[in-house]
């Protein structure tokens, strides 16, 4: 008997649609690690990173064939002893496009209208004007990684008659985004942003891939914000530029060590947000895991073998 390991707690009526596809499977359902632990080794199918699934279930003899990530970034995974054992990885990717393109705009709408600042001062009970001029009607937007979360941010941005400008590995054309560029264009495109948005996996490619460099690039009038992995950018590069004035201001939900250590001067910036890696926490994270990608994954699974959705390109790191 094949065996399913789920170390999330999960509806009773979603635990009730997974045992219609695979009935004959042993399921083990719960986030509480005393539930799964001991069923880790033998379990062919686990839904949910843990570390203790790389002791017993990747550098160990197992019957592991597929992982469902829980999350979309997978960086923090043993990649290459996972393939070299041939288990299939698939990732959350998707789930996150509505929750953390809301987030982009909270961001950029909170710097711009200065909503931190004002909020800052109401705790203050200080009634101050702070030189608010700004709007971001109009402006450009430079999206760094058009994926899920870059179209949607990319759509979004339409409706404030943004000119959109993406750069990813490919430049075919997309939706809502005017023009595209390759990676290798980078340099190109951060002088024209008014607003520069990093929806980026962290790879071997994309680490450190914001640094000295692209800070001068941009206009000391543009905002920086980063909703992918806190190692895409040279955090102290990062703070400098925003201490000299390099640039404006930054929207940051990631960070090269999390938590945010309490002796960063990120904190303290007048012209800095800091939000603690949640940009991507909504109230239907749950549903559209199972109901989007793992049901129509475990659906052709069981009947081929297949998995249609999300499969992990272990060179790629995505």
């Amino acid at each position: 008997m094949a065996k399913l390991v789920i170390t999330q707690n999960i509806e009773e009526f979603h635990l009730d649609q997974i045992k219609e596809i695979v009935p004959d499977w042993e399921i083990v359902a719960g986030r509480d690690s005393s539930v799964w632990l001991d069923h880790l080794n033998d379990a062919e199918v686990i839904v949910g990173w843990k570390k203790e699934i790389a002791e017993h279930s990747i550098f160990a003899d197992s019957k592991l064939r597929w992982l469902q990530s829980w999350s979309a970034g997978v960086n923090s995974m043993p990649l290459e002893e996972m393939e070299q054992k041939k288990i299939v990885l698939t990732s959350a990717n998707g789930v996150h496009a509505f929750p953390i393109s809301e987030t982009i705009f909270a961001l950029m709408l909170g710097l711009t209208r200065k909503i931190h600042t004002y909020v800052r001062n109401q705790q203050e009970k200080k009634w101050h004007h702070a030189d608010m001029n700004l709007e971001i009607h109009e402006k450009t937007i430079g999206i760094i990684g058009v994926g899920h979360i870059g179209k949607e941010t990319a759509k979004i941005a339409k409706a404030f008659g943004m000119k959109v400008l993406g750069v990813r590995h490919s430049d075919r054309d997309e939706e809502f985004v005017d023009e595209m560029y390759t990676t290798a264009q980078l340099s190109d495109v951060l002088p024209r942003c008014d607003y520069v948005v990093i929806t980026l996996p962290l790879t071997n490619e994309t680490h450190h891939l914001f640094g000295a460099d692209e800070f001068k690039k941009m206009k000391s009038s543009s905002f920086f914000i980063n909703i992918g992995r806190g190692e895409i950018v040279v955090e102290d590069d990062l703070i400098e530029a925003l201490r000299s004035g390099e640039i404006a201001g930054a929207g940051l939900d990631v960070f090269t060590k999390e938590p945010l250590e309490e002796n960063s001067p990120l904190w303290e910036f007048e012209n800095v947000i800091v939000t603690p890696h949640t940009s991507g926490s909504t109230e239907h994270y749950t549903k559209r895991v199972i109901e989007d990608i793992f049901i129509p994954n475990l659906k052709s699974y069981a009947q081929s073998g297949v998995l249609p959705k999300n499969v992990v390109d272990y060179k790629k790191g995505y």
